[in-house]
């Protein structure tokens, strides 16, 4: 199904585009298909979010750049861990969050690709990515608690570990991960989180995706906000 997503996404990628490519195994999907068009003639110039992203558009063949060198971006194509009603979304799973969120804010438009198993009703299901400077690590962990309570909310924070160590993303930043359950007011959340110093980024990713492409038993359906 994200195969099917993925190839779905391309019909919306034109000679010349310059893109927002994702992260995530549903993004690497799109990649795959994206540079069978490139072998067959299709120019386009990619801003990859993460550098396993570049890895695999170098392996590839698929021409990447950077946002200082291509700082406006025709469309981004991604996936995502929870995909709520307006097309209000929860990522950075994959811990490229931070870079996502610049390159999605950089697009005209955002597609957001997935089978139908991330819809949700309510975001919150899928534990809030929250990327973190290192400095402060404990105060920084406390007022995201003390945030969280005063929306009258609960959330159990972890600090996100790979191989029995913290996991670091790209830009050297850690991640803690709240698990809500279900979160009331993303919006709210999103400006309390905004507010506190050591938070670097957080995943919930509001108004920026303007269509999702759902791939599911039925077949394939968009969704637009």
């Amino acid at each position: 199904m994200k195969i099917e997503a993925a190839r779905a996404a391309l019909n919306h990628v034109e000679p010349g585009m310059r893109l927002g490519i994702g992260t995530g195994s549903t993004a690497e999907e799109f990649i795959r298909l994206l540079a069978e068009k490139v072998r067959d003639g299709l120019e386009v110039r990619g801003v990859p979010t993460s550098e396993r992203t570049a890895s695999l558009c170098n392996k590839l063949g698929v021409a990447i750049t950077t946002l200082d060198e291509m700082p406006e971006l025709d469309l981004t194509i991604d996936g995502a861990d929870e995909i709520g009603p307006g097309l209000a979304l929860i990522k950075g799973g994959g811990g490229a969050l931070l870079r996502e969120k610049i390159v999605a804010a950089a697009s005209t438009r955002m597609i957001v690709i997935a089978d139908d198993s991330k819809l949700v009703n309510e975001l919150g299901r899928f534990p809030l990515p929250i990327e973190v400077n290192r400095f402060g690590l404990e105060a920084t962990k406390r007022a995201i608690y003390y945030a969280i309570t005063a929306l009258g909310q609960e959330a159990l924070l972890a600090l996100r570990e790979a191989s029995g160590k913290p996991f670091v993303t790209d830009g050297g930043h850690l991640i803690i991960d709240a698990s809500f359950g279900l979160i009331h007011d993303a919006e709210a959340l999103a400006l309390a989180l905004n507010a506190i110093p050591g938070v670097v980024e957080h995943g919930l990713f509001l108004g920026l995706a303007s269509r999702a492409i759902i791939a599911g038993g039925g077949g394939i359906r968009e969704i637009t906000s």
